[in-house]
């Protein structure tokens, strides 16, 4: 917890400001509804992402499906198309 205060360079009378703050704002009667919102919160945060990680875990655990042979290729397949026609066919007049 020191840690993470040292990161946001906040000191313990800043703490102790900050909580002085939000009981004045919210009263001695809202800080267990808010603490309670905030715990479940967080509890739904981490149910979602140890479900996430079980997820990915067992995707990764499944045996892949096996590869259909690939398909035969056929002489037709492999000739090349005619070329289109540079000029077009003559007509005689009768």
């Amino acid at each position: 917890m020191n840690v993470m205060f040292a990161m946001f360079g906040v000191g313990g009378w800043e703490v102790v400001l900050i909580l002085a703050v939000v009981l004045l704002l919210f009263g001695a009667k809202k800080l267990p509804d808010l603490a309670k919102g905030l715990g479940t919160g967080i509890k739904e945060f981490k149910k979602a992402t140890r479900e996430v990680t079980e997820e990915i875990q067992n995707a990764a655990n499944e045996t892949p499906a096996p590869k259909a042979p690939p398909a035969t290729i056929t002489a037709q397949s492999q000739t090349p198309p005619p070329p289109p026609q540079s000029t077009p066919p003559e007509t005689k007049v009768i």
